[in-house]
């Protein structure tokens, strides 16, 4: 049986100085829990994705960001779906991190840190190519 695509995007927010948001999931978290990820989530149905990612951001961190341009595509696989993976760049507009009850910790990383850092498993590859960018 073939599992149905879902749509998670994914987004590098850069702040002023060159820095990039990372989150820290929650270790009740039923996906990567304690692992670190990048601000967005799934999109609901009748969402453009750009309206699902700046409302994830905004749920996930209370941040307001633009979206500059796409970076990279992935995929991984849950017992029910196939989850397909946009990453976006974007831009802190304005706002301080207030972390969801989904998160536990963030940190503002400059993209030679992504290597040491314990990134969820289906975002390490995306991690090394984006640092070398």
């Amino acid at each position: 049986m073939n599992k149905p695509f879902r749509l998670s995007v994914k987004v590098v927010i850069l702040n002023d100085e060159g820095k990039l948001l990372l989150i820290k999931r929650s270790m009740s978290s039923k996906g990567n829990p304690g692992k670190w990820d990048f601000p967005g989530g799934k999109v609901d149905t009748g969402e453009t994705f750009d309206e699902g990612l700046l409302r994830e951001v905004f749920e996930e961190t209370r941040l307001k960001i633009s979206i500059e341009r796409p970076l990279y595509v992935t995929e991984s696989e849950s017992p029910v779906s196939r989850v397909v993976y946009l990453f976006m760049e974007g831009k802190l507009k304005e706002g301080e991190v207030s972390l969801s009850e989904e998160h536990e910790d963030h940190t503002w990383v400059v993209r030679a840190e992504l290597s040491k850092m314990d990134l969820a498993t289906q975002f390490i590859e995306f991690g090394r190519k984006y640092q070398d960018l």
